[in-house]
């Protein structure tokens, strides 16, 4: 029987790399008035994916949480401003449309600014709605400027993230972690201890012969999920039906192309391709679906396209896209790749972690393990997943590339139920539907219909509360407003240049 009312003794996460370092950090000040000692243990043989150079939002939660800055991430990991993602090709070849982090213009009279867009569209105003978006202009420009703490309307609203060396930033967290407590061991797992009755992990042993016990395990092994996974056998969702790319290759190159404050997406003729600039060097790569690319064709596209010199040999990672059926099972918790899969089109890796430990905080366990503790933790996770899965589907769904056998079935994919009466209702006369656990707000779909062109014909009728005049002189003003903002900002290069970044970076 388990010890129910008694408090945690101690944690083991199993696995480092940025999903075990990010865990260890955060757990370490959510208990750092628990009697918990938490033991990272990682594997100096096993090498980690690396993924989540690109973040969102979010993140600056996390860096509070764990009592660091911005720019002291920015530093340390060779970091870079990210205001965006830039789409290229997605909604036809040569077009390119950006969702920022940020509001579009004023709403007014309880009506969305985006229903007087509308109407001023449908007037023959054919200014893009991008252009009431503070973050978009700023990004476009290559300018950038920290966020004010209290604007005096909604156009100077916006938020920002970083991309960041995902390596450096993992090594970041555990000097902080092991400097505030945490015991980290190096070690390669060589059996996995369970209790014959219970099934609940009791402890690992190590190759070297010796073991660690834990009451709480954190499974960070990646797609092994060696704990997960493998020793409770907990099954695994696939939704390779609705997003078809499976592969990726990943290259860093040196730069030679504007030293942008976002992230863009191209989309090829069996995927799309990213980009990531950071401070020393331009994070790239090719995801793609097998079935439509061969491994070397992909490499040879990505290598061909490269803006800059290769700094290292091809990395090419297999994945399916899904998660867990439990992500919490017994007293085992999956953190980033071992919880599941969604692949990087909106920078959602780090996030997943984020939540997940945030998740976990919330819902802590003592030595009793309520199964409802799991319940809800499974719950939300799945909700979370399923959320982001529908985002990342509307990019593939949407797309205008005709001719290309990927994207032109893409095209025919029937949607799942909560995304299509979304996109439905959206196009219907523009209104959001709203469900739990978003991790993208209004003005992120926003930026997606109307990139991909997806408008309704109608518009909110109070909307015509304001003349097609009125509206004309105040659209004027807003766009001058933002314009006076935009001049406030500065060149993406000087702002990390003034935070202490750039020493040494080459570029």
């Amino acid at each position: 029987m388990r010890a129910a009312g008694q408090p945690l003794r101690s944690i083991l996460i199993v696995g480092g790399g940025t999903a075990g370092w990010m865990a260890a950090a955060l757990l370490e000040r959510l208990l750092d008035r628990q009697p918990v000692t938490i033991t990272l243990l990682e594997s100096p043989d096993i090498r980690t994916v690396g993924v989540g150079e690109a973040t969102v939002p979010a993140i600056r939660d996390y860096f509070r949480a764990i009592g660091v800055s911005e720019a002291e991430v920015l530093r340390e990991a060779k970091g870079t401003a990210k205001l965006g993602i830039e789409f290229r090709d997605w909604a036809r070849p040569g077009d390119s449309f950006f969702h920022p982090f940020g509001l579009y213009g004023i709403a007014s009279r309880g009506v969305g600014f985006h229903h007087y867009w509308l109407k001023r569209r449908a007037a023959g105003d054919a200014t893009p709605l991008a252009d009431y978006c503070l973050a978009t202009q700023m990004a476009l420009r290559g300018l950038i400027m920290p966020p004010a703490e209290n604007p005096p309307n909604d156009l100077g609203i916006f938020d920002w993230t970083v991309h960041f060396d995902a390596g450096l930033f993992a090594r970041f967290l555990a000097r902080l972690a092991t400097g505030r407590g945490v015991r980290h061991v190096e070690g390669t797992v060589a059996t996995v201890e369970q209790d014959g009755d219970s099934g609940f992990l009791t402890g690992v042993t190590l190759q070297d012969g010796s073991r660690i016990e834990a009451d709480l395990f954190l499974d960070c092994t990646g797609f092994r999920s060696l704990l997960l996974g493998g020793t409770l056998g907990v099954p695994y969702v696939d939704w390779g039906h609705l997003l078809p790319c499976d592969r990726a290759v990943a290259m860093p190159c040196a730069h030679g192309d504007a030293f942008t404050p976002y992230t863009r997406s191209t989309a090829l003729s069996a995927g799309w391709q990213w980009r990531i600039p950071l401070q020393h060097r331009v994070g790239n790569g090719y995801v793609y679906a097998s079935a439509h690319l061969s491994d070397d064709e992909a490499q040879a596209v990505l290598r061909g396209g490269l803006e800059g010199e290769a700094l290292a040999e091809p990395n090419f990672l297999r994945f399916t896209t899904g998660h867990r059926a439990r992500v919490w099972e017994k007293n085992v918790v999956a953190l980033g790749l071992s919880a599941g899969f969604l692949e990087p089109l909106e920078s959602t890796s780090l996030t997943l972690i984020q939540s997940g430990v945030e998740r976990l905080g919330n819902l802590m366990p003592d030595r009793g393990f309520a199964p409802e503790l799991a319940d809800e933790f499974n719950r939300i996770t799945a909700l979370e997943y399923a959320r982001i899965r529908d985002f990342l589907l509307l990019h593939y769904w949407a797309n205008g590339r005709v001719g290309e056998p990927l994207w032109d079935a893409c095209r025919s994919l029937v949607l799942p139920e909560a995304l299509a009466h979304k996109v439905a209702l959206f196009r219907s006369r523009g209104v959001f539907a709203r469900y739990e656990w978003e991790s993208f707000r209004d003005p992120s779909w926003l930026s997606m219909y109307a990139g991909f062109d997806l408008l309704p014909d109608r518009y909110d009728p109070l909307a015509d509360h304001f003349t097609d005049g009125e509206l004309e002189g105040a659209f004027a003003r807003m766009r001058e407003a933002i314009g006076r903002a935009v001049s406030l900002a500065q060149p993406h290069r000087d702002y990390l240049q003034a935070i202490g970044g750039l020493a040494g970076a080459g570029v």
